[in-house]
Order: structure tokens, then C-alpha cells, then sequence
């Protein structure tokens, strides 16, 4: 398949949004210039607020092949029909309920849309209010949001209008960024703007899951994962093409959704739009390691329905070697989480007896079995060893065993089961760690 022929069914939006522009309002001292914003504001919201009332108006029976329809914060000029028009308006109010949520802070105004479902259908006069590269973007089967802002320095006020062609996802996509323009007058470097964006995009409510374009994931599994400097560059150098997007994507997932990282990830956002310098290497420079082996990680399974939470790595836990003294190290293992750390970092040339007792679940249906697992392998416990964030090949285990290893390493064991499928896993074991008696005789 070609790349024009994946760009047509994945529907992806250009960087345009990001040609919003900032006119600094006249310098008459700050009183004049705080009443001016307001008195733009109200226009603004004015201008939204008739917009409303007159797809209120037009919204019982269509009287062109072109009609308005609104919600409580979008007022969209389309030609959908208005069963589609409807699902569109609550698959929107949906997406910025869950954004504003997020971002704590509600919509700033009415966003408008251009919705096209087929440029055919719209007459000549209504396309002449178009921006041209409102035009030039739907042409080409995708979307741009443009943004007016205007600012004295401390207060702004900014309009955002969407122009977008109806597909795959397209209106939610700019949506995110018409959104963040005219709530924060910013939506920030172009990689979190548009990673962001397609997160907004792909959000369901209560699923945590990976819930991308099918097109998305089969690019990400086909490519190395590019890295963490190859994503957060400079706009100027790293482009805006669907390709991008989908890595901005896999990005802003992972950092979201892994409890390791959600709370910084948040406050870098919070910071991005409200304009206080916080970049990414700011917040995240002390985690940079663990970010790129967890990414890495999380691409290396990525397919849907993955949870990222899940398959979240423990860096709090401890490791020490086991002495010869008769020290036992335990460890609980769930079966429905990734590689879990038993504390123990294995010494080259020492054998060590282990038993996991307890039984778990692979499926919320299935039966109850053993660290042995079943005849096909699901269920039985594995062990990886990581050094120096780098994995050794999974090995298998069982009940009741010995091991030795030639490095030193920290070992790690979790359930076997596909990855996308751990949600459904219950039950523990508990692990306990020796060394044997005649280990002990020999040292």
C-alpha cells in the first residue's frame, strides 16, 4: 500500500493549526488594553452565541444540502445529514468533555466547524467564506483548525474555526486543537499539540486500552521506535506527516496511561498551555532512561487493546544479591500485570531453589491452574532477567524449580498470556527465593 493510499484512509490532519496568529493589541496603558480584550471577547462570544440561536433555528428540517446543527459548545456547517450530524455532535461533546476534564478547564466559547462530508454537495458562495487552506486541506481528504488570537501581553482572546473533511476521526482531531487555542491561546510544540490530539481523538471513556487507527498500529509495528530526541525535536526538522502523528500518538499514550508517569506527564501539559517554559527534558530528564526501556517496551507489544498500566515496570523495588546464609526472598505475583521484580539479583555460578505456590486465572471463564500452567503453556510462569535496561531472552519456570545463571542480573517473572490480554487475569502466587542447603556446603 502506498503512503498516499494509507494518508486517504487514516485521515490524518496537517500541522496547520499551528499558523495561528498573535496580533499584540495597541499599547494605550493596561486599563485600555484589559477593556479592549474584554470588549473582543464579548464580541467573540456574541458571534458564537447568534451562531447557536441560528442552528437552533435551522436544525427541525434542512432546507439545503448545507445546515447548521449545535450542542451545548459546537456549532457545525455541514452537509451530513442530521442523523449524522447528531452522532457527530455527541461523539464531540463526548471528546471535549473528557479533554476538559482532563486539561481543568472548560471551553472558552462556541468552536465552530466546517464539516465535509462531499465538497460536491456545498454551493459556490458558502465555499467562497472558506480560508483557503481551509479548502486546500479538505480537498485533500483531511482538516486544519485556524486560529485568531489577540493578546496584550497578559490577557487574550483567540476564535478558532475547523475546516474538515467528515472522516475516520478528522472533526475530533482538530476539535483537540480548536479546543486548546481558544481555551488556552496555545496548544503547544507540535509534538505533544498533535500526540495530544490524536490521544483526544482515540479516548473512550473508562477504557484504558490502546484504541488507535488499525492503519496506525501496522506503521508502528513495521518501523523501529524512533527515539525520545527523534520525537520531541524541533518542529522545524521533524515534519507533520500522518507518520508523525501516529509516533506522537504512541508517545503521549505510553506516558499517560503509565502510572509511572501520568502525574509528571500532566503537569508538563498544565504547563505547555498555560505558557511557563516547562519543556519536556525540565521535567523529564531524571526519568529519561526508564522512559525510553518503557516505551521501547510498550512498542514492542503494541497492538489493540493493550493497557499500559498493566505492563507498567516497578522501579521503586530493591534488588540485592541472595547470600549464603539461608535468606529467603519472597515475592507476590500477579497474573493479571507484566514482568514483576522479585528483589533478587541473580549472582553468576550460584544455584537457587525457588517455589511459587498459589493459582491463578488467564481468563475470567477459564480454570484455575498452577505456576505450571496448562498443556499449551497459558498460565505458566516466566522469568527475564534485565542489566543495564537491557532483557535477556524469557524463560520458562514452573511450581517448583532451580536455576543458575553466568551474569548478573535482576530478575523479573510474570504470568504467560498474550499481552493485550492480561485485563482479565486474576489470582496471585507467591514466590520464595533460596539457596539450597548444599549450595550453601559448597560455597
Amino acid at each position: 500500500m502506498t503512503d498516499s493510499g494509507v494518508r486517504r484512509k487514516i485521515s490524518k490532519t496537517t500541522d496547520a493549526h499551528n499558523r495561528a496568529s498573535a496580533r499584540p493589541l495597541a499599547a494605550r496603558g493596561g486599563f485600555f488594553r484589559r477593556w479592549l480584550v474584554l470588549a473582543l471577547a464579548a464580541a467573540i462570544l456574541l458571534a458564537g452565541s447568534i451562531g447557536t440561536a441560528q442552528a437552533q433555528r435551522r436544525k427541525g428540517k434542512p432546507t439545503s444540502p448545507v445546515n447548521d446543527f449545535q450542542s451545548r459548545h459546537f456549532l457545525i456547517h455541514t452537509d451530513l445529514t442530521p442523523k449524522e450530524a447528531d452522532k457527530l455532535l455527541k461523539e464531540l461533546e463526548t471528546m471535549l468533555g473528557l479533554i476538559s476534564t482532563y486539561w481543568g478547564r472548560p471551553t472558552s466559547g462556541v468552536l465552530e466547524c466546517y464539516i465535509v462530508k462531499d465538497l460536491k454537495a456545498w454551493p459556490a458562495e458558502m465555499l467562497a467564506k472558506f480560508e483557503p487552506i481551509g479548502l486546500a486541506q479538505i480537498r485533500d481528504e483531511v482538516g486544519v483548525c485556524v486560529s485568531q488570537r489577540l493578546t496584550d501581553g497578559e490577557t487574550f482572546v483567540a476564535k478558532s474555526i475547523v475546516y474538515s473533511t467528515s472522516k475516520d476521526g478528522v472533526p475530533q482531531h482538530e476539535a483537540v486543537h480548536a479546543y486548546c487555542n481558544q481555551t488556552f491561546g496555545r496548544t503547544g510544540p507540535k509534538w505533544y499539540a498533535e500526540g495530544m490530539a490524536e490521544l483526544g481523538q482515540y479516548w473512550i471513556n473508562g477504557k484504558k486500552g490502546v484504541n488507535a487507527d488499525p492503519l496506525a498500529i501496522e506503521y508502528l509495528n513495521s518501523r523501529k521506535p524512533k527515539s525520545l530526541a527523534q520525537l520531541i525535536i524541533t518542529d522545524s526538522v521533524l515534519g507533520g506527516s500522518w507518520q508523525d502523528y501516529c509516533c506522537w500518538w504512541s508517545l503521549c499514550h505510553m506516558l499517560e496511561n503509565n502510572p509511572n508517569y501520568t502525574k509528571d506527564f500532566r503537569i508538563l501539559g498544565n504547563g505547555i498551555l498555560s505558557g511557563n517554559g516547562l519543556s519536556f527534558e525540565k521535567v523529564f530528564a531524571p526519568k529519561a532512561q526508564e522512559i525510553t526501556f518503557e516505551y521501547e517496551h510498550f512498542m514492542d507489544h503494541l497492538e489493540a487493546g493493550l493497557r499500559v498500566d498493566l505492563m507498567a515496570w516497578d522501579w521503586k523495588r530493591k534488588f540485592t544479591p541472595l547470600k549464603t546464609s539461608g535468606r529467603t526472598i519472597s515475592a507476590g505475583v500477579m497474573a493479571g500485570k507484566g514482568w514483576q521484580p522479585t528483589s533478587l539479583t541473580v549472582t553468576p555460578g550460584i544455584t537457587y531453589e525457588y517455589t511459587a505456590k498459589g493459582e491463578w486465572k488467564t481468563s475470567r471463564g477459564g480454570k484455575k491452574i498452577t505456576a505450571d500452567g496448562d498443556a499449551d503453556g497459558n498460565g505458566r510462569l516466566m522469568g527475564i532477567l534485565m542489566r543495564d535496561y537491557k532483557l535477556s531472552k524469557p524463560f520458562p519456570m514452573k511450581a517448583a524449580g532451580k536455576f543458575k545463571f553466568s551474569v548478573t542480573a535482576d530478575l523479573y517473572v510474570r504470568c504467560n498470556d498474550k499481552w493485550a490480554e492480561l485485563a482479565d487475569n486474576t489470582g496471585r502466587l507467591t514466590m520464595r527465593i533460596n539457596v539450597p542447603r548444599e549450595e550453601k556446603d559448597a560455597n
